[in-house]
C-alpha cells in the first residue's frame, strides 16, 4: 500500500505535470533569467517579484501630490482622517483600487507616489471615487 501511495503521489505531483511545468519554466526563465537572481537574497527576490507587503501609511500620505487641491483643504483632511481609521485590510483594498495591486513595487514605499486630483462632478454628493490605475491618480470629488 505504501509503495502504491508513494507512486500515486509521485505521479500526481511530479510526472503528470512535468511537461506543463517545463513549458512554464521555459517561458518564465525567458522573462526572468536566473543569472540575474543570484545577486538577491531569497527575501530580497521575493520583494522584487511580489512587492512590499508592509506599509507606512503616513509615508504614503506624505508622498501624495495634489492637483487642484491643497493638503490643507477640508476635503483632503477629511479623506486622510477617514483613511487612517480604516483597518489594515481596507487600506490594502484602497491600494488595490488605486494601483491594481495591494502591494507596492520592490522599489520601495519611499519612491511610491500617487496623485489626488479634483473630480469635477455636477453633484459631488452622488459621485463615486474613481481612479486611473496606470497613472496612480485618485479622482476625489469635493
Amino acid at each position: 500500500r505504501k509503495e502504491y501511495v508513494d507512486l500515486y503521489v509521485d505521479y500526481v505531483f511530479n510526472k503528470s505535470i512535468r511537461k506543463p511545468f517545463e513549458d512554464f519554466m521555459k517561458g518564465f526563465l525567458r522573462g526572468c533569467p536566473t543569472g540575474k537572481w543570484k545577486m538577491f537574497l531569497p527575501v530580497e527576490l521575493q520583494i522584487v517579484l511580489e512587492g512590499h507587503t508592509k506599509f507606512d501609511w503616513h509615508l504614503l500620505e506624505k508622498n501624495v501630490k495634489y492637483t487642484c487641491y491643497k493638503k490643507s483643504d477640508q476635503t483632503i483632511r477629511n479623506f486622510w482622517a477617514v483613511f487612517h481609521t480604516l483597518p489594515e485590510e481596507k487600506k490594502r483594498m484602497f491600494l488595490a483600487f488605486l494601483t491594481g495591486s495591494d502591494r507596492i513595487s520592490g522599489y520601495g514605499q519611499e519612491k511610491f507616489k500617487f496623485i489626488i486630483a479634483y473630480s469635477e462632478e455636477e453633484n459631488p454628493d452622488e459621485a463615486c471615487l474613481s481612479a486611473n490605475t496606470c497613472s496612480h491618480i485618485l479622482f476625489l470629488p469635493r
